[in-house]
C-alpha cells in the first residue's frame, strides 16, 4: 500500500507551513493540537462541529478537494468526540431526559468523523469508524490494506484521529496514565515516573496500489495483544526477519517506566547500525499516535531530512530508506509497522 498525499493536525506546525525542527512544549503536561482557521469549511457547519470531527474534517479536505477519486474513508479513533458525548450525558440528566440538543449527540460518536467527511463530499463509498483503544488506527489500516488487495484499483482516504477532553484527560490522569509532575517534552525519555504527556491530533492519508508519486510505501502491519516484554521481542524479530532488514527503529517510548521494559526489549534486540527515532515528545501519548507517526515517517522519506530532536542514538550518516516502526498502547496493546521508502 502507498501513501500519495498527507495532512496532519498537531500539537506541533505540521499543517500549512510545516516546521519539524521547532517543538512547542506541552502546557500542564498536555500537548493540544494547533488549530488552523478551516478555510474550507462552511463557518455554519464548523460552529457545531466538536474538537474530533474539526480536526478529522480539517486534515481531511485539503486532500480529497486534489483526489481525483476515493472508493472510501477508513477512520481510526479510540474515543472519538467524547467531550460532547460526556455534554450530551450532562444534558439527560440537565434536562430530565425532557428537549435534548442533538448536536452534541450526533457529534459525539466515533464514526461521526468518518460520516461528517463522507457528508461534506458528498462520497457515497465505503465508510467505516474502527474503534479498538490503543489500536484503532492500526486496524483502519490493515482495512485499507484488505480493501486494496480486493479492489487493486480504488483508491481510499484513510485517518486516525483523537481528542482531549477534560472527561478522559481525568480519568487517564487517575489511572497513572500521565504525569504528574511537570516535565518538558525533551526531558520526558530521561523520566522514571509513570505516565506520560498528553496528546492529540489527526493525520489523513490517500492511499492506493499505485508507487508513482508516492514516497512512502506500508510494506506489512502486525498487532498483538500482551503484557509481555519478552513475547514482543520475540514477535519484533521474526517480522523483521520477514519484512527486514530496516535501517531505523521510530519508537514510541513515552517516558512511562511501566511501559518501557517493552521498548528496552526490543531495542536490545536491534542490530548496531539501525538509527533510533522517537516521536512522543512531538505529538503526546494518545491512542491514535501511530497515524502521526506514519505522517512523520512520510515527511521524513519525501524531504530526506530528519530533524536532530527526533533522534535518540547518533543521527544517521546514511539516507533513511527504511523504518520499522513500534508503539505500544498501555503496555497491552502492541503494533510493528514496516515502512519503506519509494525511490524515483
Amino acid at each position: 500500500m502507498f501513501i500519495h498525499q498527507s495532512s496532519c493536525i498537531s500539537p506541533q506546525s505540521t499543517f500549512g507551513n510545516i516546521d519539524l525542527d521547532t517543538l512547542i512544549a506541552p502546557e500542564n503536561n498536555i500537548l493540544k493540537v494547533v488549530e488552523p482557521k478551516y478555510e474550507n469549511i462552511p463557518l455554519n457547519i464548523l460552529r457545531r462541529m466538536g474538537k474530533a470531527v474539526r480536526i478529522g474534517v480539517g486534515a481531511a479536505l485539503p486532500l480529497i478537494e486534489k483526489a481525483n477519486k476515493l472508493d472510501g474513508i477508513i477512520i481510526g479513533s479510540a474515543n472519538g468526540g467524547m467531550e460532547d458525548c460526556v455534554k450530551f450525558l450532562n444534558q439527560i440528566i440537565e434536562y430530565d431526559e425532557g428537549r435534548l440538543t442533538p448536536t452534541n449527540f450526533v457529534q459525539s460518536t466515533p464514526n461521526a468523523i468518518a460520516a461528517q467527511i463522507g457528508l461534506t463530499t458528498a462520497n457515497k463509498g465505503y465508510n467505516i469508524t474502527h474503534v479498538h483503544r490503543g489500536l484503532a488506527f492500526e486496524n483502519a489500516l490493515l482495512d485499507a490494506m484488505m480493501m486494496l488487495k480486493e479492489n487493486n484499483d480504488a483508491t481510499y482516504l484513510l485517518g486516525g484521529v483523537d481528542e482531549v477532553s477534560s472527561y478522559n484527560y481525568n480519568l487517564e490522569r487517575l489511572g497513572g496514565w500521565y504525569k504528574k509532575e511537570k516535565i518538558t517534552g525533551v526531558d520526558l525519555y530521561n523520566s522514571q515516573t509513570n505516565g506520560s504527556i498528553a496528546g492529540e491530533g489527526s493525520a489523513m492519508f490517500v492511499v492506493n496500489n499505485e508507487s508513482a508519486g508516492s514516497f512512502l510505501e506500508v510494506k506489512a502491519i502486525k498487532m498483538l495483544h500482551t503484557n509481555d516484554s519478552a513475547e514482543v521481542a520475540a514477535q519484533l524479530n521474526h517480522f523483521n526477519d520477514v519484512n527486514g532488514p530496516h535501517n531505523a527503529w521510530l519508537s514510541g517510548e513515552n517516558g512511562d517506566v511501566r511501559v518501557q521494559p517493552f521498548y528496552q526489549a526490543c531495542e536490545n534486540n536491534l542490530t548496531g547500525d539501525m538509527a533510533i527515532l522517537h516521536f512522543k515528545h512531538f505529538t503526546g501519548e494518545h491512542p491514535s499516535t501511530t497515524a502521526l507517526a506514519l505522517w512523520l515517517a512520510n515527511r521524513f522519506f519525501e524531504t530526506k531530512k530528519i530533524p536532530s530532536h527526533f533522534f535518540k542514538s547518533t543521527p544517521a550518516e546514511k539516507p533513511i530508506g527504511s523504518i520499522l516502526l513500534y508503539n505500544s498502547g498501555k503496555g497491552e496493546q502492541h503494533s510493528f509497522l514496516s515502512l519503506r521508502a519509494v525511490e524515483h
